[in-house]
């Protein structure tokens, strides 16, 4: 069965290390990001986003992610990302995902407050943990974008979560979605971390952190990618974060990258090979090991 991410990042919470948080679109994915947390013993938050539902099929991807938590002897949780629509996020909570995100970060503060409040209650009668956010994260991925980054308020914060009575709260500290974060280093506010870790004393999260790793950009242009430009959140920054309270971690565009170069580079390298299975074979194990890395970065090795 699936595992409680609110227990999962509790746990994470009191011994100050993150879970990584995996966005899924297919089986290939899921398969490369179970396998990574199986050789590491580490407990593992798969995620479906509105554009991965609208892609594979919320019922698709539930029993898949199920499946997996059946067959692992680690904990997985599963997510909804992102979560906009509220007919999306009543349906995943009658599904039984294991967790809710509701993004109303573009939405007024008490308009915010009430809607979130309102699905906290909802989820929590299903046994079912919410994350909420306050503050934009910049860029754009999946069906999410801003034009710019506002940073979450402590006090507000404080409020926001007393109030709602959100399980984990997902801050805005100057991370970005996409490949494309920075137009140069990242600068991320950690006083503005550790003031909110103060006063909500609940799990963090944090979204558009990839790391965007130069060899893996490296690897996928050699191929045909055109990726100028790109830039990641550096892993002295990741430590760091979690240092300050960052207790989940929310892993997309690496993912990506990998699987694209490992489909690219399999059919430049084998053109006449038209299998599926050996053309995704590859992009899986891709998955993996990126999968991997991160876990490794966020401390959560042998902590299934």
């Amino acid at each position: 069965m699936l595992a409680s991410t609110k227990i999962i990042l509790q746990k994470a919470h009191k011994y100050n290390y993150a879970v990584p948080h995996f966005n899924i679109n297919n089986m290939e994915i899921v398969q490369g990001v179970v396998q990574a947390g199986v050789n590491l013993k580490s407990p593992l938050i798969l995620a479906t986003s509105e554009g991965a539902i609208k892609y594979g099929g919320m019922n698709f991807l539930y029993e898949l992610v199920k499946t997996s938590s059946e067959l692992a002897n680690i904990p997985i949780a599963l997510h909804l990302d992102h979560g906009r629509d509220v007919d999306i996020i009543k349906k995943a909570i009658r599904l039984g995902y294991s967790s809710v995100m509701f993004d109303g970060s573009h939405l007024a503060y008490k308009e915010n407050l009430r809607i979130t409040k309102q699905l906290a209650n909802l989820a929590h009668k299903k046994g079912i943990s919410l994350e909420a956010e306050l503050g934009t994260i910049g860029g754009a991925e999946d069906l999410v974008s801003a034009k710019k980054i506002i940073y979450t308020n402590p006090e507000e914060a404080k409020d926001f979560v007393e109030r709602t009575g959100c399980d984990f709260f997902a801050v805005a500290i100057g991370t970005s979605h996409g490949a494309f974060k920075f137009k140069g280093k990242a600068h991320l506010r950690h006083d503005i971390l550790r003031e909110i870790k103060r006063v909500t004393k609940i799990p963090l999260v944090l979204h558009g952190a990839s790391g965007v790793p130069e060899k893996m950009v490296k690897e996928a242009e050699k191929y045909g990618a055109k990726l100028t430009g790109v830039y990641g959140v550096p892993n002295s920054q990741i430590k760091l974060a979690i240092k300050n309270g960052i207790n989940k971690i929310n892993t997309d565009t690496d993912l990506r990258l990998a699987f694209d170069a490992g489909v690219r580079k399999f059919l430049a390298q084998k053109p006449q090979d038209f299998d599926p299975r050996h053309i995704l074979g590859p992009a899986r194990e891709e998955i993996r090991k990126v999968a991997e890395e991160r876990i490794t970065l966020f401390g959560s090795i042998k902590k299934a």
